[in-house]
């Protein structure tokens, strides 16, 4: 069975950083994608990070250069490391993975999702 947990979220002031963590099990994250997805109210779903399995990283332009994916073999885990953060960043984090080392960034291609973890940005 295929899980996998967040863990890491929580309040923040503007400019303050959190990091993510999404631990997998029955699944083996090296050499498959993984992605940080987000999802604020009233919002659509979006692609915040990926990481292929070759190590290829994509992040969304909102995001560039403030956030950090990055993947631990040994603990078969990934994690976002988000600094800067800005209000607009508040929104509940969620991982997924599919079979396959290629990532998109479309949502309902991933079949396996975590529960997600709350990120809150305010002052």
């Amino acid at each position: 069975q295929v899980q996998l947990v967040e863990s890491g979220g929580g309040s923040v002031q503007p400019g303050g950083s959190l990091r993510l963590s999404c631990a997998l099990s029955g699944f083996t994250a090296s050499g498959n994608c993984v992605a940080w997805f987000r999802q604020s109210p009233g919002k659509e779903r979006e692609v915040v990070a990926t990481i292929t399995g070759n190590n290829f990283l994509y992040y969304a332009e909102a995001v560039e250069g403030r956030f950090t994916i990055s993947r631990d073999h040994a603990h078969n885990s990934v994690f976002l490391q988000m600094d800067s953060l800005r209000p607009e960043d508040t929104a509940m984090y969620t991982c997924a993975t599919r079979i396959g080392a290629i990532c998109d960034t479309y949502p309902s291609t991933y079949p396996y999702w975590g529960q997600g973890t709350q990120v809150t940005v305010s002052a």
